[in-house]
């Protein structure tokens, strides 16, 4: 008799369950051990004591692996998370796809451009369900607005506000640019810990003498791995605008940049980058928090500021009368199960990673750049556009 008959209240078969391999168990990848519909069996870390910290919890029943390559092998395995660093996240979903597995991957869905594209590639030609791994399109509070995503996007929808619409991304509107994930300018070579294969860490990133601040819970101040608090939080800030302005499908034309000139090998902060699409409209990151008064969206016919407030008078009332966004997939093991579209995936997710890599690049260089969205390639600028396929170390390809 099934156990369910019995009274096993929430009980899901064994069979019903997704088997998921997690590449990558620090913090984060520790943290979606326990996703509902899922089972864990196999982990894979190159820093023992990430394993040893997973096996606590899950048990010592999973294998484990210090290869990735080993573990996307796996037949018992249906998906994939990747939970590493950035400079990790593009072969590894990649591969992961190839082998024929459906991937979770962590943002900054990829490291540079070039790399999401070979993702989407490799997703769609095997057939594959990918999701990124932040939410704020679909659901949860959206950082300061102190809102969901959801109503904003209703009104964008609607045209109260007018068109073409300026987003400011700053403190002013309740986003935080995480300006301590700046990296040192002197490390001192040190020792590598017996614990920590840190040749297999940097894997496609280039050689650098081993220093405790390059890696784990630091490592986002580096431009070989991340890059600093856009890297961050980039995705997780600009993949809701992207949504609600309806930029799925494209990419803005030119990103221009006030900062100071950036370190070679450490990242470090900014002052402000401004994107504009070819319809005017425009994303305004506020590294200083400088615009007091900015509305989070404005519109030549309202503006809208945290909290869902409004210079349109009983702007909710109005709303009311507008339809809803269009539902969107965001069950991840049923679009697994089923083989659907999740919400956030590989084609609209490497759009909003552009977006961040495209400020990243600028960064750089220290100059402003001009994109073409459609061959997105940078326009008129060799130099640019070496950093759309970055040099990855032998033996590592995407």
């Amino acid at each position: 008799m099934p156990r369910h008959v019995l009274g096993g209240k929430g009980y899901l078969a064994p069979s019903d369950h997704l088997t998921k391999g997690i590449i990558g168990v620090g913090s984060m990848g520790r943290g979606h051990i326990p996703y509902a519909g899922t089972k864990v069996v196999a982990i894979c870390d190159v820093e023992q004591n990430h394993i040893k910290l997973a096996l606590d919890k899950i048990g010592s029943t999973v294998k484990t692996f210090s290869d990735y390559r080993e573990l996307i092998q796996l037949p018992e395995v249906d998906i994939v998370h990747v939970a590493t660093p950035p400079h990790w996240h593009g072969i590894m979903a990649a591969d992961a796809a190839r082998a024929g597995k459906d991937v979770w991957c962590e943002k900054p869905m990829t490291r540079t451009i070039g790399e999401g594209k070979r993702v989407v590639e490799a997703v769609q030609q095997h057939g594959r369900i990918f999701r990124l791994n932040t939410w704020f399109r679909f659901e949860d509070m959206f950082y300061g607005m102190r809102t969901p995503v959801k109503p904003i996007k209703k009104l964008v929808e609607s045209g109260l506000l007018g068109w073409p619409l300026k987003v400011t991304v700053g403190a002013t509107t309740g986003y935080d640019w995480k300006f301590y994930w700046v990296g040192k300018t002197n490390l001192d070579p040190m020792p590598v810990p017996a614990t920590l294969d840190y040749d297999a860490w940097l894997g496609p990133a280039p050689y650098k003498p081993y220093n405790p601040h390059r890696v784990h819970q630091t490592f986002r101040g580096y431009w070989d791995y991340d890059g600093g608090g856009l890297g961050d939080m980039g995705q997780h800030y600009l993949d809701p605008v992207q949504y609600f302005l309806g930029k799925d499908d494209t990419s803005p034309v030119s990103v221009e940049v006030d900062a100071p000139q950036q370190h070679p090998e450490a990242v470090g902060t900014w002052r402000r980058i401004t994107y504009t699409y070819a319809d005017g409209c425009q994303i305004i990151l506020d590294g200083e928090g400088k615009d007091t008064n900015a509305a989070y969206i404005e519109g030549p016919k309202g503006k809208l500021y945290p909290g869902f407030k409004s210079d349109i008078p009983d702007l909710e009332k109005k709303l009311a009368a507008f339809p809803d966004p269009e539902p969107q997939v965001t069950d991840f093991v049923d679009a697994v199960k089923n083989r659907k579209k999740f919400a956030l995936n590989e084609e609209n997710g490497h759009r909003s990673c552009t977006i961040v890599n495209m400020g990243l690049a600028a960064l750089k260089l220290g100059r402003s750049l001009k994109f073409d969205p459609v061959k997105q390639v940078f326009i008129d600028d060799d130099a640019a556009n070496r950093l759309i396929d970055q040099p990855m170390r032998a033996p590592f390809v995407i």
